[in-house]
């Protein structure tokens, strides 16, 4: 017999309506209630296994942001071209808005019961974290990358050690910049609702602290891993105060370069970004860019379908976090088509 909406509301407590729009993934439900509403479903056995669902091959999916982000785009390539390797899997691959937590969460929703397993870019909000604890007690196993969560149910992170890479950034810029005397330095991040992002600017301000007690940060601007963002705030604030240095936690680095080069400081402030893509290939040769972080978008991506194709079969492996390669204009590697 069907479990029907007011069974469901009986266990849980709640009213027939409240179930409706937690099975129908509609908004206006705070997230505990909605974690004991489909904790009360799959108790009540509403959810089919997945194998009902007809997964007979493995379902694999990777949900990750949408926009002009190089990085996240040599990713998904990168993704593709390894689930490519992998004959006894299923992979699908979704894009969205990453710096919406409401769409984000209710995309994962959307994949109860329909995949054995999920990679996702993940922002660390409280429905993001809800969504992925929700998909771990239905059985599907949940791969963060590049960013993790505090939600302890996910079953693996994919990416480089976020704050180590700050500190590294803070050490480039302090050893650029001459020392006796004051410099104020710029952040540009993507959003602080990474939890990635966040780790980078707390190990950045650490050194900062620990040993440049002369630099100091003027501001730190989110401007959505989106160029034109960057561009804008970049010129409002390059044109109305001194910087030293811009430290680009996150991706919008052409708007960066596009504001200084019109400003004419492309060699006056010290640019430090992260990831080795075209487009910060080509300010490193034109010296806009002083150093890139990089982190091996195609290792990454190995390692995330590994993980994940791993994790289908039930086996959980230990992982350390990929090394980080600073690259100057002098040490650019060799670039595949």
């Amino acid at each position: 017999m069907k479990v029907t909406a007011a069974q469901i509301a009986l266990q849980a407590g709640v009213s027939a309506t409240t179930v409706d729009r937690v099975l129908n993934d509609r908004h206006g439900v705070h997230p505990r209630t909605r974690e004991i509403v489909l904790q009360a479903a799959m108790q009540l056995g509403y959810f089919a296994p997945i194998q009902e669902f007809g997964l007979q091959t493995r379902q694999i999916d990777f949900v990750l942001p949408a926009g002009t982000n190089s990085f996240i785009r040599s990713l998904r390539r990168c993704l593709i071209e390894e689930s490519k390797l992998c004959e006894d899997c299923k992979f699908t691959f979704h894009q969205i808005d990453g710096f919406d937590p409401a769409r984000l969460s209710q995309k994962l929703f959307s994949l109860r019961g329909q995949t054995n397993a999920v990679g996702v870019v993940a922002l660390d909000h409280p429905e993001v974290c809800e969504a992925i604890n929700i998909l771990t007690l239905s059985g599907i196993h949940v791969c963060t990358l590049i960013s993790d969560i505090h939600s302890g149910t996910r079953a693996a992170y994919v990416g480089i050690e976020n704050r180590a890479a700050g500190r590294l950034a803070g050490q480039i810029i302090g050893k650029f910049l001459p020392r006796g005397t004051s410099h104020r330095i710029a952040l540009f991040a993507g959003s602080l609702l990474y939890r990635g992002h966040e780790e980078r600017e707390m190990g950045f301000r650490s050194i900062l602290k620990e040993e440049y007690p002369g630099m100091s940060i003027t501001s730190i601007m989110e401007v959505n891993d989106d160029r034109d963002q960057a561009y804008s705030k970049a010129m409002k604030l390059l044109s109305s105060e001194p910087v030293s240095a811009i430290y680009s936690i996150g991706s919008g680095n052409q708007g960066i370069a596009r504001a200084l080069y019109e400003l004419g400081l492309s060699n006056e402030v010290v640019f430090v970004a992260h990831d080795l893509t075209d487009a910060t290939r080509t300010m490193l040769v034109d010296r806009t860019l002083d150093a890139v972080i990089d982190q091996d978008t195609g290792a990454q991506a190995r390692e995330a379908v590994k993980r994940l194709v791993s994790l289908t079969n039930g086996l959980r492996e230990d992982q350390a976090p990929p090394p980080l390669q600073l690259v100057f204009r002098e040490n650019l590697p060799f670039h595949e088509a």
